[in-house]
């Protein structure tokens, strides 16, 4: 059974995102070295996990059956994804927002809140419109009861005038699995499955991409590329084409160009099950007949993935109307002519160079094309010392407008 929503883990650093994720659903989602080796989720990590009610007391659980045998009903099945916390991984943990149906927002009680990736994530989920929201005071366990209220006054009053003002705050201890209950009836309260309009042309954003095939495997045992996302809109089944956009880089005489590409669906993954067909919600993993090398590493993320002949433009130039965000911690101040920015939309990041301002307008030229909606929501990094800082957001102006590949 296909996960039916995607709910991301968001909070600043080592607040316990990942624990929690392992303490829903068992996986630890920090697989790649250096996560490994550095203790921080570097890309986005996800995870699915079946939520099941006690008939008799009520309680929820990731459980299907109880130690006396019984069987729990089942409730929903959810995709986690698992955001970075670190301020300099701020444009990943934005790709992975966009993907989200709703978020639960991870809040140490052992630390002063906010603590600065706090603020940035609650500020994203602002720009885009997440209101399913469940906030999680996490590490109960670090502190005495007292510290425990204090912080939890923090959180109500950090979180009061933003969108996450009614959100409930659920304290537990991730590595005691603690108050697992309480935490899985919110969620189900409060980030509910949204309507999907699965009779539109599909269109994924691609979150990851990566090559299965293990060192030494022969040729003619090969698989094709995987390119992993979730369904916007639509579905796709195995047989399909899907066309990726902008696409892949080709090295032209001395310059680079970036050119869509065709595939066909050879298999479709959802969690650990094949299935024939899939549509919008819950994360899945689409086997490609694109040649392994193009899709690894990532190499993909970025893209749109779509029906052939249906798909959105592509950008080489943004018209933007752009909101500036209230920052306490730097002074935000206007951009200035051809200040280098840093752009995120859907799952896609890539710098930009401010070439026009006009009345809040600007014009920006980007080193790398983005396939974008005219939904889009564009949220812009900028220049502050030695870190790039999450400093507004925009919509494109006119879609169809600015230069663009067809």
């Amino acid at each position: 059974m296909k996960a039916e929503i995607n709910i991301g883990m968001l909070g600043h650093v080592d607040h316990g995102k990942t624990s929690l994720t392992r303490m829903l659903t068992g996986k630890w989602t920090d697989t790649h070295s250096e996560e490994l080796k550095r203790g921080i989720t570097i890309k986005i990590g996800y995870a699915d996990v079946s939520f099941y009610q006690d008939p008799k007391s009520g309680d929820f659980t990731v459980k299907e059956e109880n130690a006396d045998g019984t069987k729990n009903t089942f409730v929903r099945k959810v995709s986690f994804l698992d955001a970075p916390g670190h301020e300099t991984l701020m444009t990943t943990a934005i790709s992975a927002s966009n993907i989200m149906d709703g978020a639960v927002l991870v809040i140490a009680a052992n630390e002063q809140c906010p603590q600065p990736q706090t603020a940035e994530h609650l500020m994203v989920l602002d720009i885009l419109g997440i209101k399913n929201i469940v906030i999680v005071q996490n590490k109960i366990d670090l502190v005495t009861r007292e510290k425990a209220i204090e912080n939890m006054k923090q959180i109500k009053a950090f979180s009061k005038g933003t969108i996450a003002e009614n959100a409930p705050v659920i304290p537990i201890s991730a590595n005691y699995n603690s108050n697992l209950s309480a935490l899985i009836e919110a969620i189900q309260k409060h980030i509910k499955t949204p309507k999907r309009d699965e009779k539109a042309a599909p269109l994924m954003y691609v979150a990851r991409s990566f090559d299965i095939n293990k060192p030494g495997t022969k040729i003619e045992s090969l698989k094709g590329g995987i390119i992993g996302g979730s369904l916007i809109q639509g579905s796709v089944k195995v047989g399909d084409k899907v066309e990726i956009r902008p696409g892949i880089a080709k090295k032209v005489k001395d310059s680079e160009v970036v050119e869509p590409i065709v595939l066909d669906v050879l298999a479709i993954h959802a969690g650990d099950e094949a299935v024939e067909s899939a549509g919008p919600g819950g994360l899945i993993a689409i086997g490609t007949s694109l040649d392994p090398s193009v899709a690894k590493s990532d190499t993909l993320v970025g893209n749109l993935a779509g029906q052939p002949g249906s798909m959105p433009p592509v950008y080489s130039e943004l018209v933007m109307d752009v909101s500036f965000l209230k920052r306490n911690d730097f002074e935000n101040t206007h951009f200035m002519q051809n200040e280098p920015l840093v752009i995120s939309a859907g799952t896609a990041t890539t710098l930009g160079l401010l070439m026009k301002i006009k009345s809040g307008r600007v014009t920006v030229k980007l080193k790398r094309p983005l396939c974008l909606t005219g939904k889009s929501k564009i949220a812009i990094s900028r220049r502050i010392g030695q870190r790039w800082r999450l400093s507004a957001f925009a919509n494109l102006v006119h879609p169809g407008q600015p230069k663009q590949q067809n």
